[in-house]
């Protein structure tokens, strides 16, 4: 049976419950993709930093919107849960563009984007999601619209008013048409309650070594939990170990735990 984008949709927009977060270990190509999804990902987010990186680009706003956009439906066409992708401010300068790289993303089959503010005005943004929306809306299709906000990522503003801050963008940016709220950085438990608390749609949070588990991050509320440019990092640090023993040592150790090659040759064989 094939599953088609609305299912899919309609599924991923499902998952997003404190009961049981949807958890996402980002991918950045196919290969990582396959990996992830036969470790029984229910969906697939796409990581930018880690897309960039695979394309010999550095993270933020440099990729191009064809190079992201060919990688986003390669992905989508390797696997059969949903994909929701990471488009950083939206590739384009104003919301015109945004409305673009939306439609484009629909088109590949994608269910779901990220959008960050970064540095912008909370109020470009709020522009910028506007237009995604209205962009699903007239493609006639079911987007996941996920609104990042960096607040905390980047240390904005007076740490005493920080929670207000980014409170008060989410409120923004649900009214533009988000509908979750994706707040990184954050991993102070009464502070990740406060955010789930008070805003009305699901909030995501980035998790990583030290970070509430998964379970945890739902009893505070959370309903997507992220592991962003982590795996990629991860990833990246196996390669340089490898590389260092074989230069240093010239031993090989490090290579013991890699996935067996017909395992993976077999992920990446045939129709999946």
């Amino acid at each position: 049976m094939t599953i088609t984008q609305p299912d899919n949709a309609r599924l991923f927009r499902s998952l997003h419950t404190p009961a049981a977060p949807l958890a996402l270990a980002n991918a950045w190509d196919v290969a990582s993709a396959r990996v992830i999804e036969a470790a029984g990902a229910p969906a697939i987010a796409t990581t930018s930093a880690g897309v960039a990186w695979s394309l010999g680009s550095p993270d933020g706003d440099i990729l191009t919107r064809d190079q992201a956009l060919k990688l986003i439906a390669r992905i989508v066409a390797a696997v059969a849960v949903p994909v929701t992708a990471d488009i950083e401010g939206g590739y384009g300068k104003d919301a015109a563009d945004v409305a673009e790289t939306v439609a484009r993303v629909l088109a590949a089959g994608a269910v779901g984007v990220n959008i960050e503010d970064g540095t912008r005005p909370p109020a470009e943004l709020a522009s910028r999601l506007a237009a995604a929306r209205q962009s699903a809306d007239r493609a006639g299709a079911d987007l996941f619209l996920n609104a990042r906000i960096d607040t905390f990522l980047f240390g904005l503003g007076d740490p005493d008013t920080r929670l207000k801050e980014t409170l008060d963008r989410a409120h923004l940016y649900v009214d533009a048409g988000a509908d979750g709220i994706f707040v990184p950085g954050v991993t102070h438990t009464a502070t990740i309650a406060a955010l789930a608390r008070d805003i009305s749609v699901p909030l995501n949070v980035m998790a990583g070594p030290g970070a509430p588990r998964v379970a945890e991050l739902g009893a505070l509320g959370v309903a997507r939990v992220s592991l962003g440019s982590g795996v990629a990092q991860a990833a990246y640090t196996a390669a340089r170990r490898a590389a260092q023993d074989l230069f240093g040592t010239g031993g090989y150790d490090s290579l013991a735990e890699g996935i067996a090659f017909p395992e993976l040759n077999a992920l990446l064989s045939g129709p999946h």
